[in-house]
């Protein structure tokens, strides 16, 4: 599972890390075929991007020994301390010279982007839970609009006028600023546009500003993780013109663009809407979507079965559509239930390995699940902030708005599947195993109403690292010590960048929690404050080290992949007990901070394990929990008031956990 935490950490604006301001939302062109004309082409800087640099093996093991000791006993460090000299005097040393030198003969991608998309696509655990995040919208400030059918009709509209600027090459190219009054203006970008590709990053770096790479956003559309033994593919078809709609588990497929590659009317797509919802046909007694929620080898086999079967030109309507909208039947009670059915739902009414499900309550709720092999959230994050801008301050439609007056029943195709009794066992077998995973997870939510980043700010505190630290006090506090912790930092700043890991667990970390939680009466007030002074500092550098490139998770990744890839022995470093517990992230965490996000959430990578997603700047927590039999809480312990330090910041996030998870060391996603 380590690829699974490593990405699904979400991407916190971009290659900056925790705490850097998010990027503002496109400016729009109002209502049409368009989200916005650009006068700087998409792709412009994407040549010129610099290349994910392989840091020097000796600062990977020196970063990592400092991560590790926290983690480990004087004996058990001492041993950890020699397997690393060990290595890096020996085959690790080799090992770096083989990868540098691989680096250097494929300058178009980096070192770490094949062995991440093997990783993600060799995992034979089910998607959900393991991979798959979602992200739910924040309701239209207009109330009215809030209506299933409208907010369906306005959403797929902005989608498509997404897909269609970006395909365009007009839509805004991704771009950090860190000062934004120069770079992010009228001026610079007409000077820019000038500029040639190849050189068009460095004109953009002398403003202080920071392209992000986009070469992972033409698998937002028309995408799908297609189920292969061994190893999964992605399949992307661009010409096809149909949108995929689920409800009761049911199928729906019509265009949304014409022969002509322009947008189907608005009032189209909601008369066709309408005709969906409007289908009394009872839920199948085998609804086909619990088998995207598979072990991967299981479903390669059974969808071959259902090509076999008849069933191929079905698949590849599903396949190939634009993207999946799920509609469901009910309106959404609370946060807690909010973050059940957009993380994983009953299984009935979503693909999981579409590149991302639109889903959409009954009242209006919305959010995106998306699959993670493609790519990571900069591109999904884009993607729903502009979706929300246009939805809301450019709707395709209004509520008094008339569908058109069209005959749905021609335009619309309700799929069908012709089962046998093995595809019908198998649908059997993966809703049984749906339900019993879904039941080992826990998902709580924390709300924060005091405190905030400006005070924080003002004391010249990190409230990134403040939020990390509290959660080191809380675990301190409910279990009695300090374990492995991830937290996802985006390397969009490079050609091909992913993600790297911010250790947020630290000596500095561990001594602070020990302070306030087992002797706070030892300690003045300034002390305290200067061991959270000395927290956020160490942060902050971590955080910056993993921005550029820096840490030590991905190049020590690399490093095994190329061992493997080698039939090499694996080498004593990674064969060390340490080595397994600091890959087992008991608390998976990441920051998402969007003017358009409610909430957002993850599963834990680990079964005794926590996933925290904080919404920065609102109000929500959510936590999701892992819950293991043999894991033993304090007598009289409450799960919830472990996090009440947390309400130093401002800021929300889901808490889940599952009881289900593979302890491979080499996976950790969002």
């Amino acid at each position: 599972m380590v690829a699974r935490l490593l990405l699904r950490a979400w991407p916190r604006g971009p290659a900056v890390g925790p705490g850097a301001p998010c990027r503002p939302l496109s400016a729009g062109s109002g209502p049409g075929q368009y989200l916005q004309r650009s006068i700087v082409p998409t792709m412009h800087y994407q040549d010129s991007l610099p290349r994910l640099p392989i840091p020097k093996l000796e600062d990977t093991i020196r970063r990592y020994l400092s991560a590790q000791k926290p983690l480990l006993d004087d004996e058990q460090f001492r041993k950890t301390e020699q397997f690393c000299k060990s290595f890096e005097n020996g085959i690790g040393k080799e090992l770096h010279e083989q990868l540098v030198a691989r680096d250097k003969q494929n300058k178009h991608t980096s070192y770490i982007s094949g062995p991440w998309f093997d990783m993600y696509l060799t995992a034979r655990d089910s998607v959900v839970l393991n991979f798959n995040p979602f992200m739910a919208f924040n309701p239209d400030p207009k109330s009215e609009y809030n209506d299933q059918l409208t907010r369906a009709t306005n959403m797929t509209v902005s989608a498509i006028r997404f897909l269609k600027t970006l395909r365009a090459g007009l839509l805004e190219p991704e771009v950090f600023h860190l000062n934004p009054a120069k770079s992010d203006t009228d001026t610079f970008k007409r000077l820019i546009r000038f500029v040639p590709s190849s050189l068009s990053w460095y004109g953009a770096y002398l403003v202080n500003a920071y392209p992000l790479d986009m070469s992972q956003y033409f698998r937002l559309f028309n995408s799908t993780r297609l189920p292969r033994p061994s190893q999964d593919e992605l399949f992307t078809d661009d010409k096809a013109r149909h949108l995929l709609v689920l409800r009761k588990g049911h199928f729906y497929v019509f265009d949304v663009l014409d022969q002509d590659g322009n947008i189907v009317s608005a009032s189209e797509i909601q008369a066709h809407l309408k005709y969906i919802l409007s289908d009394n046909s009872p839920a199948p007694e085998f609804p086909l979507a619990y088998l995207t929620s598979e072990n991967r080898d299981v479903w390669a086999e059974l969808r071959q079965k259902l090509v076999s079967g008849g069933n191929e030109e079905a698949l590849r309507k599903v396949d190939s559509a634009v993207f999946c909208l799920c509609l469901d039947d009910f309106p959404i009670k609370d946060l807690v239930h909010l973050s059940h059915n957009m993380l994983h739902g009953d299984g009935t009414n979503r693909w999981y390995d579409k590149s991302f499900n639109l889903i959409i309550a009954k009242d209006g709720t919305a959010a995106v699940h998306f699959e993670h092999a493609w790519g990571d959230g900069v591109a999904v994050l884009r993607f729903f902030n502009e979706v929300f801008k246009d939805s809301t301050q450019a709707p395709a439609i209004a509520p008094q708005s008339q569908p058109a007056s069209t005959d749905s029943s021609a335009a619309v195709q309700k799929l069908t599947f012709k089962l046998n009794d093995a595809l019908k066992a198998g649908i059997s077998a993966a809703k049984e195993k749906f339900d019993a995973t879904m039941k080992t997870l826990t998902i709580d939510f924390i709300q924060f109403h005091r405190g905030g980043k400006e005070f924080l700010k003002k004391q010249k505190l990190s409230p990134d690292s403040v939020a990390q630290l509290a959660f080191q006090m809380a675990f301190m506090r409910q279990y009695g010590g300090t374990v492995a912790t991830y937290e996802s930092c985006s390397t969009a700043a490079f050609k091909h960048g992913r993600t790297e890991t911010i250790r947020p667990a630290s000596i500095f970390t561990k001594r602070c929690s020990e302070a306030f939680v087992r002797e706070p009466s030892k300690h003045s007030a300034g002390e305290l404050q200067q061991m959270m002074a000395e927290c956020s500092k160490y942060h902050n550098q971590l955080t910056k080290e993993a921005a550029m490139g820096q840490g030590f998770d991905r190049h020590l990744f690399a490093l095994r992949y190329l061992a493997a890839a080698r039939g090499i022995v694996l080498p004593e470093l990674f064969l060390d007990p340490a080595y397994g517990q600091i890959n087992h992230n008991i608390l998976s965490t990441s920051t998402l901070s969007s003017p358009a996000v409610n909430v957002g959430g993850f599963a834990p990578v680990v079964p005794n394990g926590f996933g925290i997603g904080a919404v920065g700047g609102r109000i929500r927590s959510v936590i999701i929990k892992g819950t293991n039999q043999d894991q033993q809480e304090p007598q009289g312990a409450d799960s919830l008031r472990t996090f009440r330090l947390t309400s130093l910041m401002r800021g929300g996030c889901p808490i889940t956990t599952s009881e289900q998870r593979p302890n491979d060391p080499l996976v950790s996603v969002l």
